[in-house]
């Protein structure tokens, strides 16, 4: 491999942990505090990561068994076919299970690029489903640290519409930045986000945006501090994860200054 591609594939790996963790951390059961922002609509924010962690570990998958920057040749195994090039490659996917998924279907693109000397790819997914959630839309990914130090930093760019079997739509748009910092071991190793992102969804626009970053560590599958603040039409609520406890607690506050314990 060359020395962008060594880079690409070292960024790859740690994005698709990190994201994992977080897509994880975020799913859950919560109770709505107002009429003007329900159980639901909270839910339907958090789907859209949940539903970005999944893709993304279906490519994680794909670099982590077949090596695919290795060379430019086409390959397949029982549920899909790999093509690769030297800028990138395309996946086909016929009913896989990866990484404890349900069945992938559709095509994932990855195109590497060097933009100002930072390693940089955009995965393109076109009518990817995930069980019966169709995905179409892109995930921009650019290194903003050097793979030198014992951290590394990378930017997030999502433009994505998922659609469910009934036809309703959700779309996800926004920048977030993650950071990853590597302790001893993976236990002891540390990531937090920071960003802003729009959701749509039933006719409603949510603007989700982090106060004070969010925080986890590889061994609790729950974020452990941190807030953001969806803001509804003006109606903001913010949703705190706490001060570094693992458990699956978070605290709603609304405008009015009324707050709620919630477990996810």
């Amino acid at each position: 491999m060359n020395n962008f591609t060594q880079i690409a594939y070292k960024l790859s790996l740690l994005v698709f942990i990190s994201i994992y963790f977080l897509g994880c951390s975020e799913d859950g059961n919560s109770s709505g505090d107002s009429e003007d922002f329900s159980q639901t609509e909270l839910q339907t924010v958090l789907e859209t990561d949940k539903i970005a962690g999944t893709v993304d570990s279906v490519l994680a998958e794909i670099f982590l068994t077949n090596s695919v920057m290795d060379k430019s040749f086409a390959s397949s195994n029982n549920c899909y076919s790999v093509e690769n090039s030297q800028t990138g490659f395309v996946v086909n996917f016929n009913n896989c299970r990866l990484n404890g998924t349900n069945n992938i279907n559709g095509k994932l693109t990855v195109v590497y690029a060097i933009v100002d000397e930072t390693a940089a790819f955009t995965a393109t997914y076109t009518d990817f489903y995930v069980g019966t959630l169709r995905v179409n839309g892109t995930r921009n990914y650019t290194l903003t640290s050097t793979l030198d130090e014992n951290r590394i930093s990378f930017t997030v760019i999502s433009d994505m519409l998922v659609a469910d079997e009934s036809g309703a739509v959700i779309s996800e748009s926004g920048t977030k930045t993650f950071d990853f910092t590597f302790g001893d071991t993976l236990a002891t190793s540390v990531f937090d986000f920071s960003g802003i992102w729009q959701v749509e969804a039933n006719g409603n626009t949510y603007v989700v945006e982090t106060v004070d970053n969010l925080k986890g560590t590889l061994n609790c599958r729950h974020l452990i501090s941190g807030s953001f603040d969806i803001n509804k039409n003006g109606f903001i609520i913010n949703v705190d994860f706490g001060d570094g406890e693992c458990d699956n607690l978070a605290t709603i506050t609304s405008p009015n200054g009324n707050s709620q314990e919630v477990t996810f």
